[in-house]
C-alpha cells in the first residue's frame, strides 16, 4: 500500500480525530513498515473494560486521551466482540484462533477447575509466530492453567512476567492469601501498583528488543485493570488493599477475598481506567522513542463486557451475559501502511480473528491440524469488508446461547428465545421472533448445527451475578 493517504475517504469525525492525534507520541500515522521486515505486534488486552468505558466510545465522566489518540490514528471497530462473556474463555479463543469450546480449558467460565489448562502441545499465537522468527512475551495476566503442567513458557512465550490466575490485588499482588507475581516460572515479590508495573516491564522488554532490531516481536500486554479489586493508585486504594488483606471476602467463602462486593465507586473506576490509559501511553511513547513505531501493529481490546461500574450504553447486559453488553467490547487497531487514520468499520470482529491475521502478515499460517475459526482481518483493516459469516457464543449460566449473522441475532436465556435486529435495536428490546419466524428458525438451526461440533463437560465451572451482589439482577436468581 502506498504511503500517500486518500483523505477524501475519511469521515468528518475521522478527520477531526487526526487533528487531535497529538495526545499520543507518534510520527506519521500512515507510514508503511520497513520493506522486507515482518511487523512487530503489540496486543493490549484490558480486563472487564466495558463497551463505552473509553471516551472515544462514549464515556463522559473521564477522558482516555491515549486510547482516543490511538483510535484517531487507526481503525475503530463498532462491532468488536470478545469470544466469551468472561475472561479465560476469551483468552483461549485469542491464543488458539479457534472457538474456545473446542478444548477443555475453554469450557470453564472462567477457569476454576483444578488440573485444567491449555495443553502445551496445542499450537498458539506465540508458538506459531516463534516458528516465523518472532521473539514472544506475555506481560500481565495468563489465566490458562497453573504450574507444573501449564504456563506461558510452555505455550510459546519466550518470556513471561505477570500473574497466572484471574486477578490480584493491585498493591499486594496476592489473591486468596497467596502471592501471584511471577518472572518466568519464579515466584517474586516486588513493590508497586500493578498497572504501573506491567507498563514498566513492557518498557524493559522494548528496550531489550531495540538491541536486536532485525528480530520481530510479539508483546501480549494483558492488564488486569479495571478488573476488581476496586483500587485506584492513591491513598484510598492502598487503604482498601489493606482492608482486603485484613478482612478477606465480605460475602462468603465461595468468593475470593479480592472480590469485595461492598467496594468500589465510579470515582475509583475512573482512577483505574485513566491509569490504564496513561500506562498504555508510556508504552506507546517508548515504541516511538526507539524508532519502532512504523514497524509495530498496535491492537487494543477487552476480554469481555464491563462489570458493575462500566458504561455499556446503548447495550444492556454485563459480563457473564450474552446480551450485547456482556460481549461487545472496544476494539482499536493501528497498523502502519494498512489502516487509515480516524476511520471506523461496522464489520463484526472476534478475539480469535487475530491469530490468522497476525500469522498471515508474518508469512505463516495456522497449523493444518488445528484450523482457525477466526478470519484474517486485513481486508477490513484496509477499509474493506469480509464475506458474511455467523458468530456464535454460549454460556452455561442461565443456559445462554447466541448467534449473530448480519444485523440479526438469535438469543436464548433459560429457554426464553429471541430474535433481535442489533443494528436498529441495539438494546435488544423488540423480539422479532414472531414477526420473522423464518429468520429465527434459520439462526436457531445454525446455532444447533455449530454447537453439535463443540465440546461440553459436566465438570465445567460457570459464573453469574445474583441479587446478593447486584440489586438489578433480582430476576436472575432462579
Amino acid at each position: 500500500m502506498a504511503d500517500t493517504l486518500d483523505f477524501n475517504k475519511l469521515t468528518r469525525r475521522g478527520a477531526m480525530g487526526v487533528a487531535g492525534a497529538a495526545t499520543l507520541a507518534v510520527t506519521v500515522p500512515g507510514l508503511a513498515h520497513t520493506p522486507g521486515r515482518k511487523p512487530n505486534f503489540l496486543f493490549i488486552m484490558a480486563d472487564d473494560l466495558g463497551w463505552a468505558d473509553l471516551s472515544c466510545y462514549g464515556r463522559q465522566e473521564y477522558e482516555t486521551p491515549v486510547l482516543d489518540g490511538l483510535a484517531a490514528q487507526g481503525l475503530k471497530f463498532n462491532h468488536g466482540y470478545a469470544n466469551s462473556a468472561v475472561c479465560s474463555a476469551t483468552r483461549v479463543g485469542l491464543i488458539t484462533g479457534r472457538y474456545q469450546y473446542r478444548v477443555r480449558v475453554g469450557l470453564d467460565e472462567p477457569l476454576q477447575t483444578a488440573g485444567v489448562g491449555l495443553e502445551p502441545d496445542h499450537p498458539t499465537l506465540p508458538s506459531l509466530l516463534k516458528a516465523q522468527g518472532y521473539h514472544t512475551a506475555l506481560v500481565g495476566k495468563w489465566h490458562l492453567g497453573l504450574l507444573p503442567d501449564y504456563g506461558p513458557l510452555k505455550s510459546g512465550y519466550d518470556e513471561f512476567w505477570g500473574n497466572r490466575g484471574g486477578g490480584v490485588d493491585y498493591f499486594t499482588h496476592r489473591v486468596a492469601g497467596q502471592e501471584d507475581l511471577w518472572d518466568g516460572d519464579v515466584l517474586i515479590e516486588e513493590v508497586g501498583y500493578y498497572t504501573d508495573m506491567l507498563a514498566d516491564r513492557s518498557i524493559e522488554f522494548l528496550d531489550a528488543r531495540a538491541k536486536e532490531p532485525d528480530t520481530p516481536w510479539l508483546l501480549s500486554l494483558h492488564f488486569t485493570a479495571p478488573h476488581w479489586p476496586w483500587e485506584g493508585n492513591n491513598a484510598e486504594g492502598r487503604a482498601e488493599s489493606a482492608r482486603i488483606a485484613r478482612e478477606g471476602s465480605t460475602l462468603d467463602d465461595d468468593h475470593l477475598d479480592i472480590y469485595h462486593y461492598d467496594g468500589g465507586s465510579l470515582e475509583t473506576y475512573a482512577e483505574m481506567v485513566t491509569s490504564l490509559d496513561a500506562n498504555i501511553g508510556r508504552v506507546l511513547a517508548r515504541i516511538a522513542q526507539l524508532g519502532m513505531e512504523q514497524d509495530t501493529v498496535v491492537v487494543f481490546t477487552s476480554d469481555n463486557g464491563g462489570e458493575r461500574f462500566s458504561y455499556n450504553w446503548p447495550f444492556t447486559g454485563i459480563k457473564t451475559e450474552l446480551l450485547e453488553g456482556g460481549m461487545r467490547v472496544p476494539l482499536i487497531v493501528k497498523w502502519p501502511g494498512l489502516t487509515l487514520p480516524g476511520t471506523e468499520t461496522d464489520v463484526p470482529a472476534l478475539s480469535m480473528d487475530f491469530l490468522p491475521t497476525f500469522l498471515a502478515a508474518a508469512g505463516g499460517a495456522p497449523d493444518p491440524a488445528y484450523p482457525a475459526d477466526g478470519k484474517d482481518l486485513r481486508p477490513v483493516l484496509a477499509g474493506g469488508t469480509l464475506p458474511e459469516r455467523t458468530l456464535y457464543w454460549r454460556f452455561v449460566a442461565k443456559d445462554q446461547k447466541a448467534a449473530r449473522r448480519g444485523e440479526y441475532k438469535y438469543l436464548s436465556i433459560n429457554g426464553e428465545e429471541y430474535l433481535f435486529n442489533v443494528i436498529e435495536d441495539p438494546r435488544e428490546r423488540a423480539n422479532l421472533r414472531g414477526r420473522m419466524p423464518e429468520k429465527f428458525a434459520e439462526l436457531k438451526s445454525a446455532f444447533n448445527d455449530w454447537n453439535s461440533g463443540m465440546l461440553s463437560s459436566p465438570d465445567a465451572r460457570t459464573y453469574r451475578f445474583t441479587p446478593r451482589e447486584l440489586a438489578d439482577h433480582f430476576g436472575w436468581d432462579g
